[in-house]
């Protein structure tokens, strides 16, 4: 039985690379660039593979970007089921300033797809067995895709009778949340959009999300809050786990990873603060890796003892 089911609409292949400094006009000579599976939920399944975790990616893919990214899955070990598209699939790409350490992310769209395609990837999920214990949500969605996929998404875990956790953004995130989910791991802006305003410190954080967990909306909100730590809010208990005193070399993938290691965990039978400090963990063992690498599990075990939650 697979414990976890990732739903990714908007895949990619994620490539990565560095250069002393960027410059305008001028052509910059990188370094040995590292191509990698990307989107959302692809990246959350790779995490809990890494992790020994039980897990299934569903995506669509397509065109020539679509075969390397199958290979990429299945070098990583990653269980999956392609829904193959006439579309070709998209790629990002990060670029390191060395001389700066600042990185540089550039996300492409993803090429539109047709209703019968997306509707391919919603049959898959349905036809899932036996039943998933999660069913994990994230990523944009590409053109043609509706606002409601997820929320559509989020009706067929509940007939397989699975817990549906979402990481998107805008109007989709507000669609889901109107059928209502287990799990959104927003981060700040994402959070600030939804609710609609500028939410300038912790309380209004919190606030936030208690307004859609009094809604019955969700049960659980995952707060990604970057380099200042994360808050976790259910109806009972409000939770931030201070930052880890790491030097970060790159973001790309530091929610996944967090994401990933929390339904690892609660997937395994670990309590909400167990699941919530190894998802501390995981984001902060991404920070420390170059490009799209997510996090590393003797990493994440490393810095797991020394996350810090207290009640808020």
């Amino acid at each position: 039985m697979v414990d976890i089911i990732t739903l990714t609409p908007n895949p990619a292949v994620d490539l990565s690379t560095s250069i002393d400094r960027v410059t305008p006009i001028m052509k910059l000579r990188c370094s040995t660039q590292k191509r990698d599976p990307g989107g959302g939920g692809v990246n959350v399944a790779r995490v809990v593979q890494r992790l020994r975790g039980d897990v299934e990616a569903i995506l669509p893919v397509g065109g020539c970007t679509g075969q390397l990214l199958r290979r990429l899955l299945n070098d990583e070990f990653v269980q999956n089921r392609i829904i193959d598209i006439e579309a070709e699939t998209r790629e990002d790409f990060s670029v390191s300033e060395l001389s700066t350490a600042q990185q540089y992310r550039f996300v492409l769209p993803g090429l539109p797809l047709r209703e019968s395609e997306w509707r391919a990837c919603l049959d898959a999920l349905a036809a899932t067995a036996p039943r998933p214990k999660f069913v994990v949500g994230s990523g944009s969605l590409p053109p043609g895709v509706p606002n409601d996929f997820y929320a559509q998404a989020a009706e067929i875990a509940r007939q397989l009778r699975a817990k549906f956790v979402l990481d998107t953004a805008g109007a989709p995130l507000a669609a889901a949340l109107e059928y209502g989910v287990y799990l959104i791991k927003p981060n700040l802006r994402e959070m600030c959009e939804l609710a609609g305003a500028a939410l300038t410190d912790q309380g209004d954080w919190i606030a936030a999300a208690r307004q859609y967990i009094a809604a019955g909306k969700v049960e659980v909100v995952a707060l990604s809050l970057g380099h200042i730590g994360a808050i976790l809010v259910t109806r009972d208990q409000t939770l931030r786990a201070q930052p880890l005193p790491i030097s970060p070399v790159s973001a790309v993938g530091a929610g996944d990873s967090f994401l990933g290691a929390m339904i690892f965990g609660l997937a395994k039978g670990d309590n909400l603060v167990d699941a919530f400090r190894l998802g501390a963990a995981a984001g902060a063992a991404a920070l420390i890796n170059e490009g799209t690498e997510l996090c590393r599990p003797a990493d994440v075990d490393r810095l797991c003892a020394q996350v810090v939650i207290a009640a808020v």
